[in-house]
């Protein structure tokens, strides 16, 4: 049998078909979504034959900004004015994982809250992040770790590895949990 070990797969969602009020259900129904798009395209029945688990990681993430969820800018206008409305303010990052054990069946998920302080960010580090596109792809347009934005960050409380899209611990304590 193949080594399938670290394989990628996307999951080739329709995100805006699912809709859920709270945040922490949004990211958990859409990891949930990933989970079983990419399920069923796989031969499940060869991992649960095989001696050693395979686990299967989906996650997504979301930006809560004064009370509304933010997913991926539409446009750079978009981009603008979520990156514009986090300048001397704050936002927060709502991110799950869910870890599905394919030999055993077993899922568990868990979400996680991280809010990020702002200082005044000039209007000429938006522009020159929004023409590099990168925060197109992304929940809020929330690129904390790229150098241009770095330097306006006045405060993370919560962990970092969370902002950027997995939250370390719980993942790793739902990796124990599932074998």
């Amino acid at each position: 049998m193949e080594d399938k070990t670290s394989q990628f797969k996307s999951a080739d969602i329709d995100e805006k078909g699912i809709r859920k009020e709270k945040p922490e259900e949004l990211v958990m129904a859409l990891a949930e979504a990933k989970a079983d798009a990419i399920l069923q395209r796989l031969p499940v029945s060869d991992y649960v034959k095989e001696a050693e688990p395979t686990l299967l990681i989906t996650s997504d993430q979301v930006v809560v900004y004064e009370g509304v969820t933010r997913e991926k800018p539409a446009n750079e206008e978009e981009a603008h004015q979520f990156i514009k409305g986090y300048s001397g303010g704050h936002a927060a990052t709502v991110g799950s994982v869910l870890v599905t054990n394919l030999k055993t069946g077993f899922r568990k998920g868990e979400w996680d809250r991280v809010e990020i302080h702002f200082h005044e960010i000039p209007d000429e580090v938006i522009e020159k992040l929004i023409e590099e596109g990168n925060v197109l792809h992304v929940a809020g347009g929330l690129l904390i770790e790229h150098p241009l934005i770095k330097p306006y960050i006045k405060q993370v409380v919560g962990t970092i590895d969370s902002v950027m899209g997995l939250p370390k611990a719980p993942t790793e304590k739902l990796i124990k949990e599932a074998v």
